[in-house]
């Protein structure tokens, strides 16, 4: 067993509604104990500035033309982040040894070959007086990989030290789910990609017809009644989409075009259908190298409490899966991406691979991310 680290991560997924953060001690290798979890809401002028933002920006082009509100949001998302790291690290006995800082996507293209986080790793070091790990994604892409998926090689860890039986798909639903399918503890063989929407089009769809930020628990799908002729020109046209063989989406990459003028129960429903069908065929062309096998699909994620989601799922999915909450292996699912951030930023610290050929595309394993210490 090497050296443990203490290492805070902080994860802002593509939901866009706050910031989780998880403590961990781990070696980066084989080794690793959660301390702490704890989840930040964002404030509502960054969670409106964010969401606003995110609709500019469909083209590379728009980064450049908003690049003042970016820079803007950039130092008020990342004095957020200071502000969480100093809180929590009252919180524990232990000195925090750095920090796993992914920062809030706002764009990513698998054909462009680019994945836009923001977040100041220097701003952040600075004023918390801690060494950031940072721009996790950027080596990944220049050594031919598309930047994501990134978690993968820390689901083989949750597999491993909880003794999962073999094999084991870890499905993660949050803005986007994405899937790694694990069929050997120690062999970088596992492989991994994007599936398509998880949360992001039923949550577009709450927010811009309620107050809410989502379906709670799936219960407006479940007041409404899917149609099925929209349903299907939607799942066609998903089918036939260029760039068929990428690893990765970006939440832009989806539209609510095709369920305009449904009620709010209607639309809902429709797009839990549309995501959850998605996600089971996916999962069944993923798979269908081994479909002779029984196949345990642990879901983590926000989406994971998405009643209705999960149904849909199950619904049109092979028999041979068996799909249930990671939280029954005693992992708390909510917390599986920003613990998998620490766990890279001690890989990239120790120069390990976070990203490899069968998860991103890379041409060889690489490692990833930027140290900074400036204080």
């Amino acid at each position: 067993m090497g050296k443990l680290f203490t290492v805070l991560g902080l994860m802002s997924g593509t939901s866009g509604d706050g910031v989780d953060a998880s403590i961990i001690s781990s070696d980066g290798i084989d080794q690793y104990k959660e301390i702490l979890n704890r989840y930040y809401k964002y404030d509502q002028k960054i969670y409106e500035n964010l969401h606003n933002l995110r609709v500019k920006i469909l083209k590379l082009s728009n980064l450049r033309e908003n690049k003042n509100e970016i820079n803007n949001l950039e130092k008020d998302i990342t004095l957020f982040h200071a502000k969480i790291v100093n809180e929590i690290s009252k919180l524990i006995d232990k000195k925090i040894d750095f920090i796993g800082f992914h920062g809030q996507t706002i764009y990513h293209n698998s054909l462009e070959k680019i994945s836009k986080q923001i977040g100041d790793g220097n701003l952040l070091s600075q004023l918390t007086k801690k060494i950031v790990v940072n721009n996790f994604r950027q080596n990944d892409i220049k050594n031919g990989g598309e930047g994501a998926p990134l978690a993968p090689v820390f689901h083989r860890l949750i597999v491993k030290q909880k003794k999962i039986d073999l094999p084991v798909c870890i499905l993660n639903i949050g803005g986007i789910a994405n899937v790694t399918a694990i069929n050997e503890y120690n062999k970088n063989n596992f492989l991994s990609r994007d599936l398509g929407p998880g949360n992001c089009l039923i949550d577009e769809w709450v927010r811009n017809n309620t107050e809410k930020k989502f379906d709670i628990n799936g219960a407006i799908a479940k007041q409404g009644k899917t149609n099925e002729l929209i349903l299907n020109q939607a799942l066609d046209n998903f089918e036939n989409r260029p760039n068929q063989n990428s690893l990765s989406f970006d939440i832009k990459d989806f539209s609510l075009g095709f369920v305009r003028g449904l009620s709010l129960e209607d639309g809902a429903a429709t797009l839990t259908d549309f995501t959850g069908r998605i996600i089971s065929a996916e999962l069944f062309n993923f798979l269908s190298k081994e479909r002779d096998k029984l196949w345990k699909v642990l879901v983590c994620g926000g989406g994971r409490k998405n009643l209705t989601l999960i149904e849909r799922i199950k619904f049109k999915t092979l028999k041979n899966l068996v799909i249930q909450p990671i939280d029954d292996y005693g992992v708390d699912g909510d917390f599986v991406e920003s613990q998998a951030f620490a766990y890279l930023a001690i890989r990239s610290y120790l120069k390990l691979p976070i990203s490899f050929p069968s998860t991103t595309g890379c041409k060889e394993p690489v490692t990833g991310g930027i140290i900074i210490k400036n204080f």
